[in-house]
């Protein structure tokens, strides 16, 4: 019989692990190990117990303060109407202050709560960097998760603070809401002469497709070669087997170059890391350095420039009489 882990019926049922031994932190680890039936699905069944920490609980209180004032702040704006706030959930938004105020400090009703929300947001998300830091060293583990998620939150403070400062404005910030974000980066690009044109936009966006297709191929190769024991990386990279070699030669015939169990990690670690560095600078750099990206890349030869007009605009036949 073939194993087939993404198929197989049969789920593995073993004592409970409460993880490492992790010192006088112990009293952080929180809640008794469960199984779960469509976790074992994917793969390992077991959920908990979980890890907090200080860093961890503090993350979370402030996260829940800036998703209550967002939260709050949306209802009140189609008059604390239950059924309006869910249907309308996707277009409501906590927006920036106007840009008459600057990088002042406005009233609550007029872009302060965004400021207190964006103030315990980002706290959270760095709390959370925080702890992550911390989690990978008391583990003995490598600190690549910790550079992954700080690139992303570069992205993000370039977004919401390190441009705005640049700008003068926290008018520049873009808008907590589903739809409305969405609408900013659609303005925004129309603003500045169209993002498509920003050379790190096509980075970032280049970074992106590959880290898809790097991802996507990864995992169906190691669920290819599964059945041979493939989904146990890190003994492949030690101890090559069958499966590193057929999959080693599978990326050869239709990749075009060598992956080994670890490198593969490398490159897609990269690719993704790379999409939010290189949208951030992308982004810093508009407005602030280019003030229009299509004159930009036509300039520099990266677009075409539009024909130019004719100098003499042509005749009217209903005045010149060559209609009669």
């Amino acid at each position: 019989m073939e194993y087939q882990n993404i198929f197989t019926r049969v789920q593995v049922r073993g004592p409970h692990y409460p993880g490492v031994p992790i010192g006088d932190e112990e009293m952080w680890r929180t809640g008794s190990p469960t199984d779960n039936y469509w976790a074992g699905k994917l793969g390992d069944a077991q959920i908990g117990p979980i890890y907090l920490g200080p860093t961890g609980v503090l993350s979370l209180i402030c996260g829940f303060i800036a998703i209550e004032i967002i939260g709050l702040n949306m209802w009140a704006s189609v008059n604390w109407d239950p059924v309006q706030f869910v249907r309308q959930l996707f277009w409501l938004a906590l927006e920036p202050p106007p840009a008459k105020y600057g990088l002042g400090i406005p009233p609550l009703q007029d872009g302060g709560w965004w400021l207190i929300a964006g103030f315990f947001l980002t706290a959270a998300i760095l709390l959370w960097l925080v702890r992550t830091y911390n989690r990978n060293k008391a583990l003995g583990m490598g600190q690549h998760l910790t550079w992954a998620f700080a690139a992303a939150i570069w992205l993000y403070l370039v977004l919401g603070f390190i441009r705005p400062i640049c700008m003068g404005s926290w008018s520049e910030a873009v808008p907590f809401g589903i739809f409305p974000h969405l609408d900013w980066t659609a303005a925004f690009s129309l603003r500045y002469g169209n993002l498509f044109y920003n050379p790190f936009h096509m980075l970032s966006i280049a970074f992106l497709y590959g880290s898809t297709l790097l991802f996507a191929m990864h995992g169906a190769t190691i669920l290819a070669v599964s059945r041979y024991g493939g989904d146990r990386e890190i003994d492949q990279i030690t101890d090559r087997g069958t499966a590193s070699e057929r999959a080693a030669l599978f990326w050869r015939w239709t990749m075009g170059f060598n992956a080994s169990m670890e490198s593969i990690h490398r490159w897609a670690w990269w690719f993704a890391v790379l999409t939010v560095i290189t949208g951030g600078i992308g982004i810093l750099l508009t407005g602030t350095v280019v003030d229009n990206w299509y004159l930009w890349a036509v300039k520099h030869g990266v677009a075409p420039a539009y024909p130019a007009l004719e100098a003499v605009p042509p005749a009217d036949p209903a005045l010149t009489g060559a209609g009669q």
